[in-house]
């Protein structure tokens, strides 16, 4: 299969999924099993299914054929160069392509003069009246090309200006000083394009970008949009092989230490330029392998994660039904690799986010349904030992069971107090983890920035903020372990002592959050707090880049710790508290059944059919449960096998 058939199969999978996860959720509900806090889990998976989206960035320096590999990978079926590519700069701006079903087909660009602001473009992407809209007419091929063609637009400044705006200008870079005194940049910073082609309506987002005066000026794409690419895509030119700059990106935003290197590929573009009619087929080809071999002792990579290819004759090849033309491409090869690095991986990512939450909604709820079970067979042995029986062995049984309420009762005041405990703990958890606090901390970071004289308090400064950052995250780590701890005894008692079916906790860490602020701080220490960055660079600039782009990411940080803590700690309690309601209303159940009993012996068979009929529900229910959990199980476990085998 090529990757547009494996993409293609990838979203029905997940189509079938979230039919699959709505299909149990409606079984719960038939149940009447479901309740607010399992409603909500289950409508945060559906969410996340619905939301998926397929991230693949393509990285390199100008010229180096970006735009063409990205028209022959995924929009050949389009027939004719959906992204402009000419010679010399065609992709100017960093440029999202992806499909938003609740915004008109439209290309947003963001004005360069935005880099002048203290405003990120993540903040940006929710001030619409920022962005310039240029509409897509979707049936005019040659209009849509012309429209595309403005992500391109380019405007002359003077040096001063241009370097404000973060370029390097000068001989050796893009941006030259003309005869005029002028320098050209791009018009754009940013551009979104919404545009209703048929991969992009199952998912996929495709990121171009445009070098290294792009990139290392846009923190956001090494913070956050190339970290968070499902695949990377590295692309050289065979006939330049690596160049000072191509191996500046690959160094200082690709090949990071620490950073995943599951997913990132490189291309070796343009070896059309090889191809020479004078020379045999195996020297043009042992040209080729060379310019690999030498690429891969440059990057430090093995040989075989280098793909040779052309994008233009591949394209050519594919609008043309050219087999032998698309074979000399080489595009095969790499789409083959890119399909079992990029599908793999974001299943693996959706498996993990499905299978745990999934397998312990059903598993409680399973046992919600057992317990149910089992209690009202313990009814209906307790009404059969009363066949026959005289009034008072009614009276003992009816002693027994409130007996038996009374302890639970009982029970319940120690369960009141495991819920203050709780709360106290959580108060402390939420404590380190506020945003109020990191706001003021932040707040505190920067009076001592801008105030700052030395480079050194810049610096102590920046580390200081993370240490407390890291510090903060620890403490609430350590919160989380103890009521785990809490909560993992008190499953246990009330298991032992009154037969609840709890199972264990479900566990949490606050790691990956630790994690995200390591690699920030790495990356701060490369770009920002470093001797060379703090003596070359103004002080107003450093302390401006690190709030707007670094802290704005320690604070999403925090915020998604806050949202993931928030829902683990109802997804702990919950469990608890459903188990203990429903004992309550069985244990009621059957003290009432004994009584109305004791009152009227003669209901005795009545009652006792009446609790077959239930019993014969319940079981029913239990199959349907089982059916509806089977089916997300069943597609789950497809994806591990798959995975497994891709191992």
């Amino acid at each position: 299969m090529t990757l547009v058939q494996h993409f293609a199969a990838y979203s029905q999978w997940r189509t079938q999924l979230a039919e699959n996860l709505e299909a149990f959720r409606a079984c719960l509900a038939d149940q009447d099993l479901t309740d607010a806090q399992t409603d909500l889990r289950l409508t945060r998976l559906l969410d996340k299914l619905q939301e998926d989206r397929l991230h693949v960035a393509f990285v390199a320096e100008f010229s180096r054929g970006k735009s063409e590999l990205i028209n022959a990978i995924f929009f050949a079926g389009f027939g004719n160069r959906m992204l402009p590519s000419t010679a010399g700069r065609t992709t100017m701006c960093p440029t999202e392509l992806l499909y938003d079903a609740e915004r008109p087909p439209a290309i947003e660009l963001l004005p360069i003069e935005t880099r002048d602001t203290s405003t990120s473009i993540a903040e940006y992407r929710r001030i619409s009246g920022a962005w310039t809209v240029v509409p897509l007419d979707t049936g005019s091929p040659d209009s849509m090309q012309e429209a595309l063609r403005s992500v391109s637009a380019v405007q002359r400044v003077t040096p001063e200006i241009a370097k404000a705006l973060g370029f390097t200008t000068g001989s050796d870079t893009p941006q030259t000083i003309g005869d005029d005194g002028l320098v050209e940049i791009p018009r754009w910073r940013h551009a979104v394009i919404n545009f209703p082609h048929p991969l992009l309506q199952q998912g996929l987002v495709i990121l171009d970008t445009p070098g290294l005066n792009a990139i290392g000026t846009e923190p956001e794409l090494t913070l956050s949009l190339l970290p968070e690419a499902n695949a990377v895509l590295f692309i050289l030119a065979a006939d330049a092989g690596v160049t000072q700059s191509d191996l500046a990106i690959w160094q200082e935003h690709i090949a990071l230490p620490g950073r995943r290197k599951r997913g990132r590929l490189v291309v070796l573009n343009k070896i059309d330029s090889m191809w020479d009619e004078l020379k045999s087929p195996a020297a043009v080809d042992a040209e080729i392998a060379g310019q690999v071999d030498a690429s891969a002792r440059t990057l430090a990579l093995p040989a075989e994660q280098i793909f040779p290819v052309s994008a233009q004759k591949a394209l050519v090849a594919k609008i043309n039904a050219d087999v032998p033309l698309l074979d000399r491409s080489r595009l095969p090869a790499l789409e083959h690799a890119l399909s079992n690095v990029l599908i793999p991986a974001k299943q693996e990512i959706v498996f993990e986010n499905t299978d745990a939450e999934f397998a312990d909604i059903y598993m409680r709820m399973r046992g919600l349904l057992e317990s149910r079970l089992a209690g009202l067979r313990e009814q209906l042995d307790e009404l059969g030992e009363l066949r026959g029986k005289n009034k008072g062995v009614v009276e003992y049984m009816m002693g027994k069971a409130r007996v038996e309420k009374e302890d639970f009762e009982s029970g319940l005041q120690r369960f009141y107090a495991v819920r203050s405990i709780y709360a106290q703990l959580t108060n402390k958890l939420f404590a380190h983890l506020a945003l109020d606090a990191l706001r003021t901390r932040t707040s505190t970071t920067r009076a001592k920035m801008d105030a700052a004289t030395f480079s050194k308090t810049l610096s102590e400064s920046m580390r200081a903020y993370f240490a407390e950052a890291r510090e903060k995250l620890a403490r609430a780590d350590a919160e989380v372990v103890e009521i785990l701890t809490m909560m993992e005894a008190v499953y246990k008692k009330f298991a032992v002592e009154h037969g609840l079916k709890l199972g264990t906790p479900t566990s949490f860490s606050l790691t990956r959050y630790r994690t995200d602020i390591d690699r920030l701080e790495q990356w701060c220490d490369t770009h920002l707090n470093s001797a060379l960055k703090l003596m070359t660079q103004e002080k107003t600039k450093v302390t401006q880049k690190f709030f707007t782009e670094v802290a704005s990411q320690v604070k999403r940080a925090f915020q998604r710790a806050n949202r993931d803590t928030e829902i683990w700690l109802k997804a702990i309690m919950a469990p608890m508290e459903t188990q203990v309601r429903e004992h309550q209303i069985q244990l009621k159940r059957r003290l009432e059944s004994i009584k109305r009993i004791h009152q009227a012996t003669d209901t005795l068979e009545e009652r006792i059919a009446e609790l077959e009929q239930v019993e014969h529900e319940l079981v029913a229910q239990v199959h349907a449960l089982e059916q509806a959990g089977s089916a997300v199980q069943t597609a789950l476990q497809g994806i591990s096998g798959r995975r497994r085998q891709a191992a």
